[in-house]
């Protein structure tokens, strides 16, 4: 019986599907809208995938189809890394780079102020990966009064001497000659000039504007999610896989913050790696709705 309330909750969270979009500083946005019996009251989640990936990767597509089965309407957005109207699937590495990581912290809160349109006055954002990261950045600097908690998958995090180790040993060559250079063009007032033949992320010999490299690399204690925490004044849902070999370090990192904020909630998940895949991912959801239905909703 279960299971066919199950597929009837899949199938009818299906059919009310539907892609969205705007244009934001002359780029076409675009992201996957799931409404549900709450929508436009809320809350609903506001979902940002990680490194130069998409929206309809498998653990958003999961997350979204667990919160609709629960009643919970969700935006999966797709990050335009730089591109118009950005398909759904992962970025191509031989396309040129111009994306920053700061861009996606302009974006969330331009989708923000998109469900503020669509008369959505409780928002959830939701972020996995580097997109937790950038998440918890816009929490920290800009988040709206209409957002009410946030909640952060495997968050990245991130040091200027693992960031070398890590570069170079996935390369063979070293990261700070080529930030060097990335950098000085910046300095210069020059940081569209494209570099070619550049290892950038996870795509080797790529093409690669000087900003967005400086973006990516540059030393800024911002790209550590941890250090976001204490700047974050909403509730906070963070969960940390045992078996995450992408996010390396997350627990440590926050048994030793220096002080712990009272705000922030952990879930280990034993067992579960970078994707959360299969009922890990329902373990989430149902902290995740918790969290939505005791915490966020009523803190708005």
């Amino acid at each position: 019986m279960r299971l066919l309330a199950i597929l009837f909750a899949l199938l009818l969270s299906t059919l009310q599907a539907e892609e969205v979009g705007f244009r934001y500083n002359g780029t076409q946005l675009r992201a996957n809208l799931e409404k549900s019996g709450n929508w436009p009251k809320g809350p609903v989640v506001l979902i940002t995938h990680g490194t130069l990936a998409h929206n309809r990767m498998e653990i958003i597509s999961t997350l979204q189809d667990l919160f609709a089965e629960n009643g919970i309407s969700s935006l999966a957005i797709n990050l335009s890394l730089g591109l118009n109207n950005r398909p759904s699937s992962m970025y191509h590495c031989p396309t040129p780079h111009t994306h920053k990581h700061t861009d996606a912290i302009k974006e969330i809160g331009a989708w923000v102020e998109w469900l503020k349109y669509e008369d959505v006055k409780n928002i959830v954002l939701l972020g996995h990966s580097r997109g937790g990261n950038q998440t918890a950045w816009y929490a920290a600097e800009q988040a709206d009064s209409s957002v009410s908690g946030v909640i952060l998958l495997a968050p990245q995090v991130w040091s200027a001497e693992y960031a070398a180790k890590d570069y170079e040993k996935r390369y063979g060559k070293p990261l700070q000659p080529v930030l060097d250079k990335a950098l000085s063009l910046v300095k210069a007032g020059k940081g569209g000039e494209m570099l070619e033949h550049v290892d950038f992320i996870y795509c080797k010999d790529s093409t690669v504007s000087a900003e967005a490299f400086v973006s990516y690399y540059r030393p800024d204690k911002r790209l550590d999610t941890p250090y976001l925490l204490s700047k974050i004044k909403l509730p906070v849902l963070l969960f940390v896989g045992t078996e995450d070999k992408v996010v390396r370090g997350l627990k440590k990192k926050l048994d030793e913050l220096p002080q712990r904020p009272a705000n922030l909630e952990t879930v280990i998940v034993e067992g579960a790696d970078h994707f959360f895949r299969d009922l890990y991912a329902e373990d989430v959801v149902d902290k995740a709705l918790e969290f939505v239905h005791n915490k966020a909703q009523g803190e708005h």
